[in-house]
């Protein structure tokens, strides 16, 4: 059994996390635990409060208990909106407080971008332009290329957490470029978990959602390779094992 603990701002999209523990097999238990947002805002100081030192570390004890074996923050913007330096400092007081291996959604993306091979990418967000440019600044500290942003002006998670599968596919494909290798949808109260290999086929690319690259990061922290293909690409990037 592999345990792994999530830190989930307030209450979104967290349905996402039950329909990936059941698509990724039975050995695997997926712990989430809420933390308080303060001011539901894609905002830069709304952001900053979000995720706080005090605020992660809140939720740290109750992941402890669950027997978690690795814990990821489960948030793009309030990681990113630190910058680089910052989003490796958030992490590493997260670390020091679970006494676990830890890391957070953005440094996921950045992970899952060279997992899927690419290089150049898209970004579809929900957030305002302001907010989408910080995440592209972010990526290219990464040493990925961004050949376009498209931010939708969204400003709480509540509404976010309100777009179906149509609207998701309506951002992505107005965030697509010809250029990019895949499509990134940054923000964890966005529902994804469902339908990501239609997103896919409608791009004819890599789709890489936040719910999904935080759980493919989780499970990077513990050395577990999963193949999952109704969780899209990224998860069939491992050969599946032949049973004798």
């Amino acid at each position: 059994m592999t345990a792994l603990g999530f830190l989930y701002p307030g209450h979104s999209a967290e349905d996402d996390y039950p329909r990936m523990e059941q698509l990724l097999g039975s050995d695997i238990r997926l712990a989430l635990v809420h933390t308080d947002i303060g001011e539901d805002a894609h905002r830069v100081d709304a952001l900053l409060e979000m995720g706080s030192e005090a605020r992660l570390a809140a939720g740290v004890e109750e992941l402890r208990l669950s027997g978690a074996e690795a814990v990821v923050w489960a948030c793009t913007s309030a990681s990113f909106v630190y910058g680089w330096q910052g989003a490796h400092d958030q992490v590493r007081a997260l670390a020091r407080a679970a006494g676990l291996p830890a890391s957070s959604t953005s440094f996921g993306f950045a992970h899952a971008v060279g997992e899927v091979g690419a290089h150049r990418v898209a970004v579809g967000a929900t957030y305002p332009d302001d907010v989408a440019s910080l995440f592209a600044a972010f990526l290219k500290d990464a040493g990925v290329e961004v050949v376009g942003v498209r931010g939708s002006g969204v400003v709480t998670a509540a509404e976010v957490a309100t777009w179906g599968p149509d609207q998701v596919l309506a951002m992505a494909r107005a965030a697509d470029h010809p250029d990019a290798e895949a499509v990134l949808l940054p923000d964890t109260a966005l529902h994804t978990a469902s339908h990501i290999p239609a997103l896919e086929d409608a791009l004819g690319k890599p789709v890489l959602t936040a719910n999904q690259v935080t759980v493919w990061e989780a499970l990077r922290l513990a050395d577990r390779r999963v193949n999952a293909p109704d969780l899209g690409t990224l998860f069939t990037r491992e050969p599946i094992v032949q049973m004798p």
